[in-house]
């Protein structure tokens, strides 16, 4: 079974559907017990970091989602809250199960934020299995104004004025900055490939 954690700050709409399409089972839940229980669990975001934490520690969420032993996936802010901290309106405590800090993307004439729309990823560690079958500079869709600077824990990175990490994973944790179930084939793969650890 797979968790997909109602944050209260999340769009589920269209990963329902992205599960739905690869004839896969998900509930979205907030009980503890259930999300601890699936097989596999996916942590969306839209929004603020600020209001998301503050979601799931009215929850009791946070211990929970730090602690869990199974594959899960962070998607968009879901992914930025997987590190340490954000300075997305303050600076803001996250689940701190990946070194870093998310950062506000720099706004240029030609460059506004949110940065919204494709871009290419590329892979810095290819071989990882959440990127099998996945092309190097495949488009994903994006839509955000804050993100983590690559580092260690980046599979794969995006430019937009600055290189910024796309794809991370580390342990049982992953994320994909960008929306991988509005992402086509290749987002669809990924999805696929999460499931499949």
């Amino acid at each position: 079974m797979i968790a997909v954690v109602d944050s209260g700050v999340a769009n589920l709409a269209s990963i329902l559907a992205a599960l739905r399409r690869l004839d896969e089972d998900a509930q979205v839940t907030s009980d503890a017990q259930i999300i601890r229980g699936a097989d596999h669990v996916i942590l969306p975001g839209v929004g603020a970091a600020a209001a998301a934490m503050r979601q799931l520690q009215a929850k009791d969420l946070v211990e929970v989602l730090r602690t869990l032993r199974q594959p899960v996936l962070g998607i968009c802010l879901g992914m930025q809250l997987l590190f340490a901290r954000s300075e997305e309106g303050q600076d803001v405590s996250c689940l701190e199960v990946m070194p870093g800090r998310a950062k506000r993307l720099e706004v240029a004439p030609d460059r506004p934020v949110p940065h919204m729309g494709w871009n290419r990823i590329h892979a810095d560690k290819a071989d990882h299995p959440l990127l099998r079958h996945v092309a190097d500079g495949s488009f994903m869709y994006f839509a955000h104004s804050y993100a983590v600077p690559a580092g260690e824990s980046a599979l794969a990175s995006a430019e937009y004025g600055e290189t910024f990490a796309a794809v991370v994973a580390r342990d049982n944790y992953f994320g994909c900055q960008f929306h991988p179930e509005r992402s086509g084939a290749a987002g669809r793969q990924i999805i696929e490939n999460f499931l499949g650890l």
